[in-house]
C-alpha cells in the first residue's frame, strides 16, 4: 500500500497542528492565556496553516523524492512576561510541541506493536500508523535543533543571560529563515540516522 500525497499532508498538518497549540496549552497552563484569547488553542488547521511551512514546503520535498516530510504551523503566541515562574515555564513551553510530537509517536507505536502481535504485520493500518510515527519523530527532532526560529533554540533562549538573550533574538530575526532552509537541504544527513533509529525502538519494525 502506498499512502497517497493528499493523506500524507493530512497527516503532517494536524501533526503540526497538535505541536502548536501544545506550546499554548503549556502556556496557559503557566497563567498566559494569550493563544486562548486569540482562537489558537483549536484543532482547526485553518487557524494554524503557514502556507509556506504547511504546504509549499511539503509539496516540495514530495515532488523531489527527498524521502522525508516535515513542515510547521504558525506559531502559537504567548507572552513570556504573563507566565508563572518564567524560568522554568519557558523552556517548557518551547519544549511542549516536540514532546507532542513524540507522545504521539509512542502511542501510534504502540499500537503497532499490537497489530504486529496479532499477526498484522502487513495491514494496511501498520502502514498507516507507521507513517504518523515516522512524521512525529521527524518533526520532534527537527525541533530541537537548536536553530532560530526551532522550538530547540527556544528552550537554549531560555538559559541564555540576559545581554547574550538580545544578540541572538536579533540574529534569529535576521537569518533564521535562511537556516531553516539550509538545514532541510541538508536534513537527511543530520537526522535521518536518529529518527529511524528511534522509529525502529518505537514501533520493534525495521
Amino acid at each position: 500500500m502506498q499512502i497517497s500525497f493528499i493523506f500524507q499532508l493530512f497527516i503532517l498538518v494536524f501533526s503540526v497542528v497538535i505541536h502548536e497549540i501544545s506550546h499554548g496549552f503549556m502556556a496557559l497552563f503557566f497563567g498566559d492565556k494569550t493563544a486562548e484569547y486569540e482562537g489558537r488553542l483549536t484543532l482547526n488547521p485553518i487557524k494554524h496553516i503557514d502556507l509556506f511551512g504547511s504546504i509549499i514546503l511539503p509539496v516540495f520535498l514530495y515532488l523531489t523524492n527527498a524521502g522525508f516530510m516535515i513542515g510547521w504551523a504558525k506559531p502559537v503566541p504567548y507572552n513570556p512576561y504573563n507566565l508563572r515562574n518564567r524560568k522554568i515555564a519557558e523552556p517548557m513551553v518551547a519544549f511542549a510541541g516536540p514532546l507532542s510530537n513524540l507522545f504521539i509517536a509512542v502511542v501510534f507505536g504502540i499500537i503497532i506493536r499490537l497489530l504486529v502481535s496479532a499477526g498484522m504485520v502487513s495491514s494496511s493500518l501498520v502502514i498507516i500508523f507507521g507513517f504518523i510515527v515516522l512524521v512525529n519523530i521527524s518533526l520532534a527532532i527537527f525541533n530541537l535543533i537548536p536553530v532560530p526560529p526551532l522550538d530547540g533554540s527556544k528552550i537554549l533562549f531560555s538559559f541564555l543571560p540576559i545581554k547574550s538573550r538580545f544578540v541572538f533574538s536579533s540574529f534569529a530575526h535576521k537569518y533564521g529563515l535562511i537556516l531553516v532552509i539550509i538545514i532541510v537541504a541538508f536534513l537527511p544527513n543530520i537526522i535521518t540516522p536518529i529518527v529511524f533509529y528511534l522509529f525502529n525502538l518505537i514501533t520493534g519494525l525495521s
